[in-house]
């Protein structure tokens, strides 16, 4: 039986109570609790079998829950097999290890044989958290990635404390530049090591050693690495360098025997070089990345290089940002997604030439795993079909076979809107894609609001894939635009870099652009419109109400408003020192002129803020300042502070719907030269 959740209302002066009502026939708010969702597919060394992660809602706890399921290669006798994630075969396809909550607490890596008696067994025992799982070519061993502690010293004379006293715990130590992440709270101090462990069990052996850091944000993050085919070498990537805690952008490619621990340059030439994985043979390694500059953005390309070092080389030269690479079992070449103009397909790129597209088709395809008959799996969405297991093979052209279809009964009777790609010219001639997506049973002859969402990134990319969010929009009758601006990937890094040094600047052109050309149809109700986005859409939504007065409303959610607090509050502060060619101390003016806050004066349209109280990203001071001002300025306004979230609102199920439902309730209260009628009664209260 459907869950049903009554709406949430807000409570402000003036504010007209209003609900989503329960539908059998729309996609509401109350399908999302029966929700799912697939990740991560593996198929079996011999092709027969495939396992993936399945995500639903726990919804007591208020999360979302993982087990692992298994089927035949065709789909059939799709089942259950044991609660975990991240599962990876051994190379002869007899066990399985995983991650699943083990003892003496947390994430713990798991060992499952694939007969008939299914034994299992916990391997680790360790006290942090494991990642990044992979087998070693004879399967004897396993390796992992995990934290290593290292703790800065500091020895003060204190004097001892007396017996059964309750003293104040010591300060932090904080003596990095990267020290918090978003999902994680203050980072503890050291380095991610690569571990080996034997597939039996034991005590894991740290294999690499030093203080270096990950080409991630922070350089928290876990290596990327693969193992030769004779299992005496592993290839990782990283930055180890003191320094890199001030050079996150650059990561390079080494080696490390694992029986002595000697580590050796791979790749040395200055760049963004990661994910490597090693050919069949062992001789070469593939990986992506770009080389070093200045630039706030450049797409990737796949390279190869010797595993002696020799012959670095690109084997692609598309301009757009290709997944995760994989080998053809032949070692001919690699295959790898290519994000493109809101699309993803396969593609295949020789170590002799011959590079191919493998997959057609307006849909997000990934590729995750293929087998030594060249049949591979991923997860596959288009614009009707949310996110699903497929199989297609990579050498014959063969239609994609979906073998999962985990929400058919959600969607069961569900009329979905109809979405439609469009292209049009903004300033400077720039050719800007986006997509609208409309009310099921659209009438062109009829008025209707428009919600113009924007990503974030902002360097990422919508594209025309099934998205909950803007379904449940055009549910409730909205025209929905998303649309993807200059500064956007898919599209050649020319196009991501236009707003280098400049952002917002030309990407508000887009938008403005975008709605002009949506207005042009006819068919919106202009004193109507609504305007939201988080993150990077919560910095250009705060923008957009600082240059224009056309939007009825607006849902700014997690935003950046003030670069210069910013860069004090954040835990990526290098990052945001680097959309700007001097710090702010040398040049400030720079700094004022691209933050929404120096443009709240202009702001008359009604606007929603919504933040994580435990946000790091854009953390929630950008928020407070931005609703102070708003205040000041008698702006109507009402913040709303989600309890339990990091950066963003939606990642607690009961948060994704609050997010949904005060949305769609501030945009049903406001309409250009029109005040809200009485109040209602409800969950947030006006702070």
């Amino acid at each position: 039986m459907r869950s049903l959740v009554v709406a949430a209302l807000l409570v402000v002066p003036s504010v007209v109570s209003s609900q989503e009502t329960a539908s059998d026939t729309l996609l509401t708010v109350n399908h999302y609790l029966d929700w799912e969702q697939v990740a991560d597919p593996q198929t079996s060394p011999d092709g027969s079998q495939i396992l993936y992660t399945r995500r639903w809602v726990n919804k007591i706890e208020d999360r979302w829950d993982a087990g692992l399921w298994i089927m035949n290669a065709d789909g059939s006798r799709n089942r259950f097999l044991v609660k975990g994630s991240n599962a990876r075969w051994s190379p002869d396809g007899t066990r399985i290890a995983y991650f699943a909550d083990g003892e003496p607490k947390g994430t713990q890596v798991f060992v499952r044989w694939m007969d008939a008696e299914g034994a299992t067994s916990q391997i680790t025992h360790v006290s942090e958290t494991p990642a990044n799982l992979s087998w070693s070519p004879d399967g004897r061993s396993l390796a992992f990635a995990m934290l290593v502690k290292n703790e800065t010293p500091w020895k003060i004379s204190m004097p001892p404390a007396p017996e059964g006293a309750k003293w104040t715990p010591a300060p932090r130590i904080v003596d990095r530049l990267h020290y918090r992440r978003d999902r994680t709270g203050y980072v503890e101090q050291g380095t991610t090591q690569i571990f080996l462990v034997p597939a039996e069990g034991g005590t894991p052996r740290q294999l690499t050693k030093g203080d270096f850091g990950t080409s991630e944000l922070g350089g928290f993050g876990a290596p990327s690495y693969d193992w030769t085919p004779d299992g005496r070498t592993i290839v990782f990537d990283g930055l180890r360098e003191a320094d890199a805690d001030y050079r996150y952008r650059e990561s390079y490619l080494y080696t490390v025997d694992v029986q002595t621990g000697a580590v050796r340059p791979l790749v040395t030439k200055k760049g963004g070089w990661t994910g490597p994985v090693v050919s069949p043979d062992g001789r070469t390694v593939a990986f992506t990345g770009h080389e070093f500059g200045t630039f706030s953005y450049r797409a990737d390309e796949v390279w190869t290089v010797g595993i002696d070092g020799s012959g670095l080389r690109a084997l692609t030269t598309y301009d757009r940002d290709p997944g995760t690479v994989r080998w053809s079992p032949d070692g001919s070449g690699v295959f790898f997604a290519l994000a493109e103009q809101g699309t993803s397909n396969v593609y295949f790129a020789g170590v002799r030439g011959g590079n191919r597209r493998v997959t057609e088709g307006d849909q997000m395809l990934s590729l995750s795993s293929v087998s030594r008959d060249f049949n591979a799996v991923g997860v596959r969405t288009d614009a009707d079909d949310p996110a699903d297991v497929v199989r297609f093979n990579l050498r014959r052209a063969q239609p994609i076979s979906r073998l999962t279809n985990v929400n058919a009964d959600v969607l069961q009777g569900i009329k979905l809107g109809a979405e439609e790609a469009i292209w049009y010219t903004s300033t400077g001639g720039a050719k800007v894609q986006g997509w609208i997506i409309k009310p099921p049973g659209f009438d062109r002859t009829k008025k209707y609001p428009l919600l113009m969402e924007i990503h974030g990134g902002p360097h990422g990319m919508y594209n025309g894939a099934f998205s909950y969010q803007l379904q449940n929009f055009a549910a409730n009758g909205f025209v929905v635009l998303i649309t993807n601006p200059r500064g956007s990937t898919g599209y050649g890094s020319p196009f991501g870099n236009a707003i280098e040094r400049a952002y917002p600047s030309v990407d508000y052109d887009d938008l403005m652009a975008g709605v002009d050309t949506v207005v042009g149809r006819g068919y919106i109700d202009t004193q109507r419109m609504y305007v939201g986005g988080c993150s990077g859409g919560g910095v250009l939504s705060s923008w957009v109400i600082g240059h224009t007065t056309r939007f009825a409303a607006a849902a700014v959610r997690c935003p950046v408003i003030d670069w210069m607090s910013m860069a004090g509050q954040t835990d990526v502060p290098l990052f945001t020192y680097g959309f700007f060619d001097a710090p702010f101390w040398e040049k400030p003016d720079q700094w004022i002129k691209q933050s929404s806050l120096a443009y709240v004066g202009n702001v008359k349209t009604p606007t929603l803020l919504m933040t994580g109280e435990l946000d790091l990203r854009t953390p929630i001071p950008q928020t407070e300042e931005y609703y102070s001002a708003l205040k000041m300025l008698k702006v109507p306004v009402v913040m709303l502070r989600f309890n339990g979230e990091y950066h963003g609102t939606s990642s607690k199920p009961s948060n994704f719907l609050r997010t949904q439902l005060y949305m769609l309730s501030w945009y049903q209260q406001h309409r250009l030269g029109s005040e809200a009628a009485a109040s209602g009664s409800g969950e947030a209260h006006q702070p």
